[in-house]
């Protein structure tokens, strides 16, 4: 069933197409650019090659701009590719800096430098310099596009100075102040910079206690910085600090979402560059690798319990138990996991302290071994009329979930303190682990008291 959303899109595409079709250029011009760039994206994209042609010739380049300014990069590199590269490159030169350093990042070496040999001097130089900084730090996701003003200068002067620059500016919430030297100073908000007497001075009226970020910071530390403060826009400065761009909010969001889902799939134990356009064998590539990691981890499981045939060949039944407390212990070291992973990602390991996240998953694994423990016991010598086997799986089970969790948490955390990224530790590998360790406590206790349980099978 359609949604508003997408019932409206529809009407007005067919409103638009209609115009473009009849090469209504001024009718389809006023229909199309009447619309929020989000929708004006989602349209375009719905569209065929052919369609899509006909549509640049019938916007400019900075129309154009802030159409793929709201498509994600992967769609945009296809995209460049079926326009005349001379647009191409102008299109890519209209476009915030940011965005278009995000956009050639994700192109061929060679393509980045035809296009940039294209483009005009000015942006392709801005281009350049963005370009040159690590990708995922805060020099990479910045954009040059800020209104700086001097200390000295007065605020009717600064307002001049703000009408002029802000076409320009990707945000003027908040002012930028700059020494001679243009070391970073102070910041102004617009509210106060409005509010202020047209003859007092910068100086006075800002304030000098700056949060900023170093140009090599990760870019999940200034999303947390962002967050912590309430930011719109954040300065990003050099060591000598200074001012060399700003992080906006919008930005802010794409890294959340990205460091969201890239930890999402390396907890699957997925490919975080694998994508929904990708063919089956180009996913069946970015997957292999992971599965044949755990499949000879598999192996080594299986000839673990080859160890103790001698125990199953005199009490079979153990068999029975064995996919119980693996699953047991695999599914209680995910949500240990899931919970240092996200810890790590807040900064609440950092504040909390690491011994306490350790201890607080202690407890619970103690706690939900013992219950789990006591439930099996009871449920095995009912089902099977033996309190020693009972007692053997019940505390194998205690035991496990202890262990279990304290795995499923320390893990994360050792891989965070050797610089790691901690969603490595993947569901899958806390699983097998976990898997291994399970069956050593099992069956290190059912050969322990071999005897109990003949007695009594």
């Amino acid at each position: 069933m359609e949604t508003l959303d997408q019932q409206m899109r529809q009407k007005w595409w067919n409103e638009i197409q209609d115009a473009l079709l009849n090469e209504q250029i001024d009718q389809f011009r006023a229909e199309f650019l009447e619309l929020h760039p989000y929708d004006q994206a989602q349209i375009f994209l719905e569209q065929s090659k052919e369609i899509r042609l006909l549509i640049y010739t019938y916007l400019s380049p900075d129309e154009m701009a802030e159409v793929l300014e709201n498509i994600d990069y992967e769609d945009i590199n296809s995209i460049l590719t079926e326009m005349d590269p001379r647009f191409a490159s102008q299109i890519l030169g209209e476009m915030a800096t940011d965005d278009a350093v995000d956009v050639l990042n994700a192109l061929d070496k060679n393509e980045v430098a035809s296009f940039l040999t294209i483009m005009d001097k000015e942006s392709a130089e801005e281009i350049k310099d963005l370009l040159h900084y690590e990708e995922k730090t805060a020099g990479s996701i910045m954009t040059t596009e800020f209104v700086a003003v001097r200390a000295s200068m007065a605020i009717r002067e600064a307002m001049l100075h703000l009408r002029k620059e802000a076409p320009e500016a990707e945000t003027i919430y908040y002012i930028y102040v700059i020494d001679g030297e243009k070391h970073l100073v102070g910041v102004i908000s617009l509210r106060d910079l409005i509010i202020a007497e047209e003859d007092w001075v910068i100086r006075d009226v800002m304030s000098d206690r700056i949060v900023a970020a170093q140009a090599s910071e990760d870019q999940e530390d200034v999303a947390r910085m962002m967050r912590d403060y309430d930011l719109l826009a954040l300065p990003v400065v050099d060591f000598q600090n200074h001012l060399l761009g700003i992080i906006t909010v919008d930005d802010i969001i794409d890294v959340m979402e990205e460091e969201a889902s890239e930890d999402y799939s390396k907890l699957a134990g997925v490919s975080d560059k694998e994508t929904p356009n990708m063919n089956a064998l180009e996913a069946a590539k970015k997957r292999l690798p992971w599965l044949l990691i755990l499949l000879f981890l598999g192996l080594f499981t299986a000839s673990l319990i080859g160890r103790f045939e001698e125990t199953l060949d005199k009490v079979a039944i153990l068999a029975i138990f064995i996919p119980l407390i693996a699953g047991m212990a695999g599914n209680t070291g995910t949500q240990a996991l899931a919970v240092a992973v996200r810890s790590i990602a807040t900064g609440d390991s950092e504040k909390d302290g690491i011994s306490k996240l350790l201890l607080r998953e202690a407890g619970t694994g103690f706690i939900t071994g013992t219950c789990s423990g006591i439930v099996i016991t009871i449920v095995i010598y009912v089902w099977k009329g033996s309190i020693y086997l009972g007692i053997l799986v019940g505390i194998s089970i205690m035991l496990t979930l202890i262990v279990a969790t304290l795995a499923g948490a320390f893990i994360p955390l050792l891989m965070h303190k050797m610089k790691i990224d901690p969603a490595v530790a993947s569901g899958p590998f806390i699983t097998t682990i976990n898997d291994i360790i399970s069956i050593l406590i099992y069956f290190g206790m059912a050969t322990t008291f071999m005897d109990f349980l003949i007695k009594t099978s």
